[in-house]
Parts: structure tokens; C-alpha cells; sequence
């Protein structure tokens, strides 16, 4: 999925002692991270068997960890290739996300990402020459969908939707949980997450956000906690993959417009949204974009709220937050 995967820490508080709200959870791999589900079911059934299938279904389509994928094949692809439901509801995603922020979120950086060392088979190789070789066929106006076949307008074009097919199969498995008539449930996948209904004693969920780390390696620890009913949170930042040269960091996150790594004070973003695949978009756009940026789109964007952590210009770290998310947030240190 997206080159960076910011963990949320999920509090899953115990109810009460009944046996007929105890929950169902179960834990697992998918698309190189971690799964975790749990829910109410008066019935306590078990469905990670067909949890497991559905993600696995997933890969085969949009994994650039699975050779024969569709992905796989598109990006290796000369001529025109047919694809799938999968593929095409995250196309149509990505590109509405790109169309409103101006190419902000564009799919079609996959060769930026693996030339500056990051993605699943980087290799670095990049000098300023090369970023603008790459950048004449980068472009998510390059690509197309027609009569369920994906056309390239050039071969060398690779497409990665790592920045919206992890909150995607978080809604993909929401919804299976409610087709089981299953209404109270919580999907984390690799960090992205979806809240539905309430515990049984009428609480709601609570999620915890990263604060940022000096280093890749550095603990863990919380910076937020918010509630989550019938919401998605996703969250992206700079601060567990990147690397340095020189003196320099250069991070996981690609500019499409100039092929570099984004320089700018902030550090990470978690973003809510009624769906998870565009919560997860937005929050790899607001990261391109920068603070500034990204507060006048959420001011202008209703149905979007995000939290910001930035660094001030001592290096000290900072946050805003829109008026949404201020409603949610439980504890701030």
C-alpha cells in the first residue's frame, strides 16, 4: 500500500461481562501490514476465514507485491488490459481525488517512487535528468479507462495505489461486516480505520494518533485520541520512511508536479471522512501539499476534517485542527 504506514493504536475497552456482548476479534496479514477487526454479533460468529479470502482477492488485484496481479500487469502492459471491479473503483477514486486537488494525489507516480529508493522493487537511480525524463509520462490524465480495459497513453507509465487501496479494503470489509447484519464493528487495516455504531454499553470507539518520532525507530507514542462513530480516519506522514544523504531527509512522499520529495514543516496528517479509501487519499494530497495548502482545501471541503502536526520554525512540534475534528478529540498531549 502507501509508501508510509502510520500505525493508529486502537483502544478496545472491555463492555461488560455479558456473554451476549462479548466481542468477536481476530487479528491478521494483509498487503504487508497488519489486520485487526472486531465486533458485536450476537450470534458470535467468526468470518476471518472469509475476511482472509476477500483481502486475499484484493492482492490479486491491486498488489504490486503479487507478480501476476492486475497492477502488475497493467504496469508491464504494452497494450490495453482488462481489469476488475477493485481496480476500477480505485481508479475512479484516485482520479476524482486528483481532479479536486489539482494533481495533488496522482497514481501515476510509481516510477518517481521506486527512482528516489522507496516502493516494493526501489532501486535508487535519480539525478535531476532522470526525475525529468520520468515526468513526461507521469500524469494521471495519461491514463484511461474504456470498456473495462486500461489504456496507457505511453508503456513506460506504472501505476500505484498505495495511497487509497488500504483504506479502500477497510471499507471493503465494512461492508461485508454489514452485510452479516453486523452494525457495530471497528476495521483496522495497517493504521486506516473505520468505526461503526457504539459498543454495547453505548460507548464509542476510540483511536489513537502517532505523535511523530525523531527517528524511524523510535517508540511509539500517542500525540491524540479521538472518538470514531460512523467515520474513517486515515493518516500519512514523513516520519517513519525516508532516508538521509548528505545531511539531507528525503521522504516516502512524491511531489507529482517537480518528481521530489516534499520539503516543508509538515509532519503528518490524519484525515476524517465518511469513507475510508478517500480519507486515506486525502491524507497522502494534504501531505504534498503542505500546511498552508491543505487548511484552506479542509476549509473549503466540509465533508473532509484533518488534524495537523507540524514542526514550528525552533523545530518544536505543533498542531491544528479543523472545527470537526476538534469535536472528537478526547485527549491531546
Amino acid at each position: 500500500m502507501k509508501a508510509l504506514q502510520i500505525v493508529l493504536l486502537i483502544f478496545l475497552f472491555s463492555c461488560n461481562n455479558q456473554p451476549e456482548t462479548e466481542a468477536v476479534r481476530f487479528m491478521g496479514e494483509a498487503q504487508g501490514t497488519y489486520y485487526s477487526i472486531i465486533y458485536f454479533d450476537d450470534q458470535q460468529r467468526d468470518f476471518q476465514l472469509e475476511v482472509d479470502s476477500i483481502l486475499d482477492a484484493f492482492d490479486q488485484s491491486l498488489s504490486l507485491w503479487v507478480p501476476g496481479s492486475i497492477i502488475s500487469l497493467v504496469n508491464e502492459a504494452d497494450t490495453a488490459i482488462e481489469i476488475d471491479e477493485f481496480f476500477i473503483d480505485n481508479f475512479k477514486i484516485a482520479r476524482e481525488v486528483a481532479e479536486k486537488t489539482k494533481g495533488a494525489f496522482d497514481p501515476t507516480v510509481g516510477n518517481l517512487t521506486r527512482a528516489w529508493g522507496f516502493g516494493f522493487d526501489a532501486s535508487k537511480n535519480v539525478d535531476k535528468h532522470i526525475i525529468d525524463s520520468i515526468l513526461e509520462y507521469t500524469g494521471y490524465r495519461k491514463v484511461h479507462i474504456k470498456n473495462n480495459s486500461f489504456i496507457k497513453d505511453d508503456r513506460r507509465i506504472s501505476i500505484d495505489f498505495n495511497a487509497i487501496a488500504q483504506g479502500y479494503s477497510v471499507d471493503l470489509i465494512g461492508n461485508f461486516i454489514e452485510e452479516k447484519g453486523i452494525d457495530n464493528y471497528l476495521v483496522d487495516i495497517g493504521g486506516e480505520v473505520k468505526a461503526k455504531g457504539n459498543k454495547p454499553d453505548g460507548t464509542e470507539w476510540k483511536v489513537g494518533i502517532e505523535k511523530p518520532a525523531e527517528n524511524k525507530d523510535d517508540a511509539r507514542d500517542l500525540k491524540a485520541v479521538v472518538r470514531l462513530k460512523n467515520k474513517s480516519i486515515a493518516t500519512s506522514g514523513n516520519y517513519r520512511k525516508f532516508y538521509e544523504e548528505d545531511g539531507i531527509r528525503y521522504s516516502h512522499t512524491i511531489n507529482p508536479a517537480n518528481g521530489f520529495p516534499v520539503q516543508h514543516s509538515l509532519l503528518s496528517v490524519s484525515v476524517l471522512a465518511d469513507n475510508t479509501a478517500i480519507a486515506d487519499a486525502y491524507a497522502t494530497a494534504f501531505m504534498v501539499m503542505g500546511l498552508e495548502k491543505a487548511i484552506n482545501f479542509i476549509s473549503e471541503n466540509p465533508s473532509l476534517e484533518a488534524f495537523f502536526i507540524y514542526a514550528d520554525d525552533e523545530g518544536h512540534y505543533q498542531t491544528f485542527m479543523s472545527e470537526g475534528f476538534r469535536a472528537v478529540i478526547t485527549e491531546e498531549y
